[in-house]
């Protein structure tokens, strides 16, 4: 089965919406993931959509005009105070464009308030036709495996779903074999980066990893295959932000090298000491 390949919005975040689907396609994507839920982060553009009508307008003709699909949208974040109502113009958003998934997290420690809101944002999604994918990450509340699986049966909703961030399983701990334990159709996409496997001291040190330095797939220590091997065929959303090489190439050429290396990583065997990155581009990078 050939792989599909989503841009990620925070790969290519400088872009607005339109403008990142234009990218995708002249990069050769299947998909693009958009963030039109404004999370209000230092240095982090408002693109939601439900509040800007013409960048909406500009958006979806710019899907018709390229054919990509919008996979999904994020982030419908579960924190102290959170109202879930609040996601349902994004929701409507996803839907109107022929989006598939809404990406979510969990930042509260409260875990029964967790599960309750979770469940939440899963019931008001349902109409829509969207489902809802739990990614644990490693400066959240829920940053592990197996804290994402115990949310997800808490819930018990039938839209929702597990969603594996290369980056965050690395540094969570887990394990490759923990994987076969989750129920095959919670599986809907998965984020793909590669990334040091330097340890790291700091939330501080992992943030800016985790949206400033990701690498390309080869390229850092990461036995992405391991994972991959242990999931179901689905589209993979290239997430690898890195702002140095945004600088330097632009986002439109660095967004087609991330997409040629995971291609490359993939479809050809590697010798000894190599990596398909070393290959198409050197040291240079």
């Amino acid at each position: 089965m050939t792989k599909k390949f989503s841009l990620a919005h925070l790969t290519a975040l400088g872009c607005s919406p339109p403008e990142l689907t234009y990218v995708a396609s002249r990069a050769g994507y299947d998909y693009v993931s958009l963030r039109p839920i404004y999370m209000g982060l230092p240095d982090e553009p408002n693109y939601e959509l439900a509040t800007n009508k013409q960048m909406f307008r500009e958006t979806k003709s710019a899907l018709l005009d390229t054919g990509l699909q919008l996979l999904d949208i994020e982030l419908a974040r579960v924190y102290d105070g959170v109202d879930p109502d609040s996601y349902v113009p994004a929701m409507e958003v996803a839907a109107e464009l022929g989006g598939s998934h809404i990406l979510s997290s969990i930042w509260t420690d409260d875990r029964n308030y967790a599960i309750e809101q979770f469940a939440e944002i899963c019931e008001l999604a349902e109409p829509f036709g969207l489902t809802v994918e739990l990614e644990f990450v490693p400066i959240a509340s829920v940053d592990h495996l197996s804290g994402a699986i115990d949310v997800l049966r808490r819930a018990n909703q039938d839209n929702a779903g597990l969603m594996i961030d290369i980056n965050h399983f690395y540094r969570s701990g887990d394990k490759v074999e923990d994987l076969d334990a989750v129920p095959r159709d919670w599986f809907r996409y998965l984020h793909l980066c590669d990334a040091s496997t330097k340890p790291l001291h700091s939330k501080e040190e992992m943030t800016r990893i985790l949206r400033e330095e990701r690498l390309y797939l080869g390229e850092g220590g990461i036995d992405v295959k391991s994972i991959v091997d242990r999931i179901p065929e689905i589209p993979y959303s290239i997430e690898m932000p890195h702002a140095k090489r945004v600088q330097e190439l632009g986002y439109e050429e660095f967004a087609r090298r991330c997409l040629q290396t995971a291609k490359d990583y993939f479809n050809e065997p590697l010798r000894s000491n190599d990596s398909p990155y070393s290959r198409v581009y050197g040291n240079g990078g």
